[in-house]
């Protein structure tokens, strides 16, 4: 039934007709388009895949709707290799291939679209303040799961919501909601980058933090914009370009220096201490995480900054964490202090803190003490589903291996 890989997918004309088809195409539901070339021509993911020039890989990350397009050349490589009609093709907003199309047809799509975006826009106009309290509290919420069971346990959750506050804010009028939306959209695209990061779509999570970035510049926040362009410098340093991350981190602090909170810029310091460490260049770390340090106010976090939590637990383990690498004896003290103070609700962080423990404890020739931390960093990895982490725990277990020969 599904044929060679190489020959043209054909679905059905009328199946383009279709009010679910329509609905598929006017969304850009790239998972519904190949559910329907797997329903109406047998077309394996591998036949897909030929026929649009996308990996087979991404093929079945977009079917299962993990990956999302952001390029206008990979949609109408896909309504090619689909072989979408003219009017379907202009449903899912490309051009029709036929330039003689007749003007009657452009007439109807067009008033169409008119129908389509005075609907989106009547819509968005019911959102209020109270609406985006709603959405605001939704992203929080999906914060702390993040934290606690990690992206994959809530993957459905963040499309939704990034659908949800995206669809708002772009049809939004009012110039103070439309401002407020942007800033919700900001943090909740921030969140699905720091997620990719964790999972290991890197790509993914610069797209997100690109999306970031242009919230919060609409929502006129220089404190956000200064965080997610920070957090964008992770991407950098999981590429292995460490050196441009912290190149990045220093720029993003001291442009924005004077007009953010001390707790950021203790975030901020604690970051380009990370970078300088993963350099190898313990006098610039040190000094910056002396200066995190003498920047951090008292309490846990900000109430205007809900997406910044840093405390001088968080900070201690930055601490172990940075000087782990240079030998430092005082690292696994460091390190117990942050996991004592760990309340629960960090179990990713909770993984890199006993993984650095267990680093901690290997160079300290103890690595039967490392053991127990080992393997509580594992599960948590496993259970929160990050990727970063099962891979820096097996680094791990691979050297404690070693050591015990």
């Amino acid at each position: 039934m599904h044929g060679s890989a190489f020959e043209p997918i054909m679905i059905p004309d009328e199946i383009w007709d279709r009010e679910e088809s329509r609905e598929i195409l006017k969304s850009r539901d790239i998972a519904g388009l190949f559910k329907l070339a797997v329903k109406y021509s047998g077309a394996s993911q591998v036949r897909i895949s030929t026929a649009t020039g996308i990996s087979q890989g991404r093929i079945s990350e977009l079917s299962r709707g993990l990956r999302q397009i952001t390029e206008l050349e990979v949609y109408e490589r896909i309504a090619t290799g689909l072989g979408l009609p003219d009017h379907a093709r202009m449903l899912l907003g490309l051009a029709p291939t036929d330039t003689t199309v007749s003007a009657g047809h452009q007439a109807d799509a067009h008033q169409e679209q008119a129908d389509e975006l005075t609907a989106r826009l009547n819509a968005a106009a019911v959102v209020d303040s109270t609406t985006v309290m709603i959405l605001t509290t939704d992203t929080n919420n999906l914060r702390l799961l993040d934290r606690k069971v990690g992206a994959v346990a809530i993957a459905d959750k963040m499309r939704a919501q990034i659908s949800q506050v995206t669809r708002a804010h772009r049809h939004a009028i009012r110039p103070g909601i439309r401002a407020q939306l942007a800033h919700v959209l900001a943090e909740t695209e921030s969140l699905a980058g720091w997620q990719a990061i964790h999972s290991g779509a890197l790509n993914d999570a610069w797209n997100h933090y690109e999306q970031a970035k242009a919230a919060a510049r609409e929502a006129d926040d220089p404190a956000l914009l200064a965080y997610v362009s920070g957090e964008q410098a992770y991407v950098l340093m999981e590429l292995g370009r460490p050196a441009e991350g912290t190149e990045l981190l220093q720029y993003i602090h001291a442009t924005y220096r004077e007009r953010i909170p001390a707790r950021l810029r203790t975030w901020m310091s604690a970051a380009e201490a990370e970078g300088a460490a993963i350099l190898g260049d313990e006098t610039t770390c040190r000094r910056a995480l002396d200066q995190a340090a003498a920047l951090l106010p008292d309490g846990d976090a900000d109430p205007d900054m809900p997406y910044l939590s840093i405390n001088t637990h968080h900070l201690a383990r930055w601490r172990g964490s940075c000087l782990v690498r240079f030998g430092d004896p005082g690292t696994v003290e460091d390190l117990r202090s942050a996991l004592a103070g760990m309340d629960g609700t960090y179990n990713r962080a909770e993984s890199g803190v006993r993984c650095d423990l267990g680093h901690a404890l290997l160079a300290a020739g103890d690595p039967e003490a490392a053991q127990p931390h080992i393997q509580r960093a594992q599960e948590l990895a496993t259970i929160t589903g990050s990727r970063r982490q099962r891979r820096r725990v097996e680094e791990l277990v691979r050297a404690v291996t070693r050591s015990l020969r």
